[in-house]
């Protein structure tokens, strides 16, 4: 009978144990960020989606073109905001506060500079 409630309590501890492995810990939960950018157009939607799809930890990005903001899915455990600020600038676009990097924003289309108009929309 010893042997049988020892045998018990172990399974139940290595079901528990099973259980709880699988579970997401607080920083494996995805975060969501909004941030405004100076896009004009689907090209420029185009352009920030797919370069935001390298970075890690970037689930899914959608831009507003109307808004001008994309909202961003990501693991926090893998990037952050600041990154993701970095990785629009770096494109050629504001991000926020933070202003296009210069040699990603010459490499823009004139249509999709600042100023440039919205004649592909």
């Amino acid at each position: 009978m010893l042997r049988n409630l020892f045998l018990t309590a172990l399974t139940s501890l290595m079901l528990m144990g099973t259980l709880f492995a699988g579970a997401p810990t607080r920083d494996d939960k995805d975060k969501e960020v909004k941030i405004k950018t100076s896009a004009i157009c689907g090209m420029c939607k185009a352009r920030i989606e797919r370069n935001l799809a390298f970075e890690k930890g970037v689930k899914e990005s959608d831009l507003d073109v109307k808004t001008k903001v994309v909202t961003i899915k990501y693991n926090p455990a893998k990037t952050d905001v600041s990154k993701l600020k970095a990785n629009i600038s770096k494109t050629g676009y504001d991000a926020e506060e933070v202003a296009a990097d210069e040699a990603g924003y010459n490499k823009l289309p004139s249509c999709c500079k600042k100023g440039g108009g919205m004649a592909h929309q």
